[in-house]
């Protein structure tokens, strides 16, 4: 369920801290990682040029988590390598999978790669798909059938194959966040991909002000700003099914799979934005809050008030409406008419 295109935009402006201390420059770094781009933005007095590290970091990162590296960790796990370790990067990312999976009773979940693959979503040349032939695959879906044992991945059947791309690239925000933080660096708003991680404040004390998107009719269609959100310390992730999509025999499909019936979801959701203390959790919930729908989101997040989130949603008329839970609401500010 890889978001290979931004949700969010960021709204950025160029100020120099006034305080009566040394001035912090700001600083932009960005390029590309994880099948997607990063952009982070950081005030540093020490002037410190950290693109060196982060291009690094992503290279190191990717060896563990991307299923379009031939040699990383979790390639060679779903080719039942078994001369392969996990390292702590898999560890944390596979933990934080496996406990989303349990509290959103397994909307949520990494085995999904096989069905990802089938639709055509990954790395493989899609399959002619029926019913017949997504209940065959269904049996290997399933987060309960595999297990981290000793730094091996157990599973239950050696067809089965897992997926961080709907959590991974959160997790590498808060690990670029750590990066930062290492070097003395307070103030920093970190985007992959459109999962953002911001902390500390702009020059002046201001917020960091993030845009979530308007859902567009088609994957080609101009961005335009739904609503703008002020960040404080906080993540922020989103997750949509309309800039990603195929089209079989006329009919649209989305790239978010329900692991349950192994299509992709119908339900009325079009974006979720999720609000967390770290970015892998905004991430995985996201995934999750879209194959779950309105109401079970809404109906999750009463139990879960560490979580908030911002939903928009076409109701029986085909027009787009928005919810959101009471404390991404008080940040949000700009928010545009829902309409279609």
């Amino acid at each position: 369920m890889k978001k290979f295109l931004s949700i969010l935009f960021l709204i950025n402006f160029t100020l120099w801290s006034c305080g009566p201390h040394t001035p912090k420059k700001e600083f932009k770094i960005n390029g590309l990682a994880q099948g997607t781009y990063y952009a982070i933005t950081y005030y540093d007095k020490e002037e410190q040029d950290l693109q060196p590290s982060i291009d690094s970091f992503f290279k190191a990162f990717d060896y563990s988590a991307s299923n379009y590296l031939n040699q990383s960790i979790i390639s060679r796990f779903n080719r039942n390598d078994t001369d392969v370790v996990a390292d702590n990067n898999f560890t944390a990312v596979f933990n934080k999978a496996m406990e989303v999976s349990v509290k959103t009773n397994g909307a949520f979940d990494i085995t999904v790669m096989p069905l990802i693959n089938a639709w055509g979503f990954g790395f493989t040349d899609p399959m002619k798909l029926d019913s017949a032939k997504i209940d065959s695959i269904l049996p290997l879906i399933d987060y309960r059938n595999v297990q981290l044992i000793n730094g091996k991945l157990v599973k239950k059947n050696p067809d089965i194959m897992i997926d961080f791309n709907a959590i991974a690239q959160g997790y590498s925000a808060d690990l670029i966040g750590q990066i930062l933080e290492s070097k003395g660096i307070q103030d920093y708003l970190i985007d992959v991909g459109g999962e953002v991680l911001a902390k500390g404040t702009k020059a002046k004390k201001e917020l960091w002000r993030v845009g979530i998107e308007q859902p567009a009719a088609d994957a080609d269609a101009a961005r335009t700003l739904n609503s703008v959100v002020k960040l404080e310390n906080k993540a922020l992730a989103t997750s949509g099914n309309y800039r990603k999509y195929i089209i079989k025999d006329g009919k649209r499909y989305s790239h978010t799979i329900d692991p349950k019936t192994g299509f992709p979801v119908e339900h009325t959701a079009l974006s979720v934005s999720v609000l967390a203390d770290d970015c892998m959790t905004a991430d995985a919930y996201a995934t999750a809050f879209m194959v779950m729908g309105v109401e079970k989101t809404k109906a999750f997040l009463d139990q879960h008030p560490e979580l908030e989130a911002y939903i928009i949603y076409s109701d029986k008329n085909d027009e787009l409406k928005t919810w959101g839970s009471k404390g991404l609401l008080a940040i949000i500010e700009n928010e545009a008419p829902a309409t279609k």
